[in-house]
């Protein structure tokens, strides 16, 4: 599966140099937050593909309108051809406003979404907006990642872990890709990453060993064909 990951800044490649076939051969688009809301309806009309987001510390304007045609998965698993998908955006709370979290508040919020990854039997991807504490974030509060986020990798060992917030111009140590001693590969995917998981690193549609879930998938499955017999 090849997934198109944003965040941060526009890839003009993707916009304003846009040629035809750019998103060919591209399976899912991502989008890690702080973006234009007509960036990502431009993506989901020409990629012919789902486009999924979570919030920035930038994306109050999504509050009042977000982008048409995309799918906020903020708290919830979405499953994506058998790839199970986390979504928790937001950023250190350094000030009063929307989509900014305390270490405390971010704890709860995954700890909501336990009940969740229990029934589908764990998540492949986590999406955040910003960086796990330790792992490609900075010092100032603003740009501090979370510690919570380390305790969720090692608890669900996921496959990888995307996010933004930390743009390449903040530090002459930017790396993209770090390994989490989970096992965890995180990448930071500020502009645009193309990431490539093979079928090996995640189950087959309704074959996560969760009885009911993978029940459920099967019947939506069975019904979307139908639908399109």
């Amino acid at each position: 599966m090849r997934i198109l990951c944003i965040a941060d800044e526009v890839d003009k490649k993707y916009w304003d140099y846009y040629k035809e076939g750019a998103f060919d051969g591209i399976d899912l688009v991502i989008s890690c937050g702080d973006l234009d809301r007509n960036y990502l309806e431009f993506i989901v009309t020409m990629a012919h593909c789902p486009v999924l987001y979570v919030h920035g510390n930038h994306d109050t304007r999504y509050d009042f309108k977000p982008p048409e045609g995309c799918i906020c998965i903020e708290d919830k698993i979405y499953n994506y051809k058998g790839l199970r998908i986390l979504g928790l955006g937001g950023s250190q709370k350094y000030r009063n406003a929307a989509h900014m979290y305390t270490e405390g508040e971010m704890k709860r919020r995954i700890g909501k979404a336990a009940k969740d990854i229990l029934f589908c039997n764990g998540i492949d991807l986590l999406v955040t907006h910003a960086p796990a504490r330790g792992y490609g974030d900075m010092d100032d509060l603003a740009h501090m990642g979370f510690s919570c986020f380390n305790d969720a990798l090692d608890k669900y060992h996921p496959v990888y872990m995307v996010h933004g917030h930390v743009h390449k111009e903040y530090s002459a140590y930017f790396k993209r890709i770090r390994n989490h001693p989970s096992g965890t590969t995180i990448v930071n995917v500020c502009g645009s990453y193309l990431l490539d998981i093979s079928e090996d690193q995640y189950p087959a549609e309704g074959k996560t060993g969760s009885f009911i879930y993978d029940l459920v998938i099967s019947m939506q499955k069975n019904k979307k064909r139908g639908r399109y017999a």
